[in-house]
This record gives C-alpha cells, structure tokens and sequence, in this order.
C-alpha cells in the first residue's frame, strides 16, 4: 500500500496555502541533457549542488555556483530576469568572477531573455524544471552559444 503524500502548510492573509511537501532531490539520473553540449563532469556536479540550493530557497530564484562554492543568488523576485541581475550584481560585489559557473533556476523559463544574460555574464551551464512551451528559445540560444542545458522535470517552488 502506498503511503500518502504529505502535505505542507503555509499560513498567509486570510488563509492557507496547502500544497504536497517537495521531498525530491534530483540525482543524476533525473536530468534529462536537452542540449547538444551535455555537462561536463564538473558542471553536473555544479549543477545538482546549485539546484539544492534553489529547491530550499523563495521563489522565484536563481542561484550561480561552481562545484564547490554558492557565489550568487536571486531570490524572491517577481521575474526570474530580476532574480538573475540580483545574484550577478552580487556575485560582482563580492569579487566572484562568474566565468564558467552554472546556474539553476526554481522553475522554467518562458522567454530566453535569463539565458541569454547569463551566457553574458560567464555561465556555462543551465538546470532548470523545464515544462515551459517555448523552451526551445532557450534551447536554442544555448546550442547556439555553446551552453550545457539540463531539464530536472520538477519544479521545486518555495512560497
């Protein structure tokens, strides 16, 4: 017999918000490579420790990491472009060069727009949900600049 999801709870004004606990943590073999330049070794691990990091922090948010280090993070911003200017701009002030990190994001992306910026700050590499219909703007830009795009198909939002 299977057991019953659980249930997480959240007051806010004038009520609750009622939802199934995010109890995933995606492995490698969750991710689903939808780029023709897959993760290197290094990146996959980036990029699995920068989706842990998303998945327990408020939506919407972005966070920019190496394999071994948080450098940035955007979060609780009403667009995920202001979530990803908000982690640049402190990744900058802190003096953490953002060439070659990775980013992972709380949910998809419906424009190519957080891509295409990040790719201009020095991202490589991209994990993100997926799920949106013009997800392949942002496959497209990344084949095209030469970026590694991972889909974990879950969507960890942190109200």
């Amino acid at each position: 017999m299977a057991l019953p999801l659980q249930k997480s709870f959240k007051t806010i004004l004038n009520g609750v918000i009622w939802q199934d606990a995010d109890d995933k943590t995606e492995t490698e073999a969750d991710l689903q490579t939808v780029t023709a330049r897959a993760p290197s070794a290094e990146e996959l691990r980036a990029l699995l420790f920068a989706n842990k990091i998303a998945k327990h922090t408020k939506s919407n948010t972005i966070v920019l990491a190496s394999a071994d280090q948080l450098l940035a993070s955007g979060v609780g911003q009403t667009s995920r472009v202001d979530a990803l200017k908000q982690a640049i701009l402190k990744a900058q002030q802190f003096g953490f060069s953002l060439e070659g990190a990775v980013m992972a994001s709380d949910a998809f992306f419906p424009f190519p727009d957080c891509v295409e910026i990040a790719h201009e700050a020095g991202i490589k590499a991209v994990i993100q949900p997926g799920g949106s219909v013009r997800d392949q703007e942002s496959i497209d830009y990344c084949n095209q600049a030469k970026m590694a795009m991972a889909f974990t198909g879950i969507r960890h939002f942190k109200h």
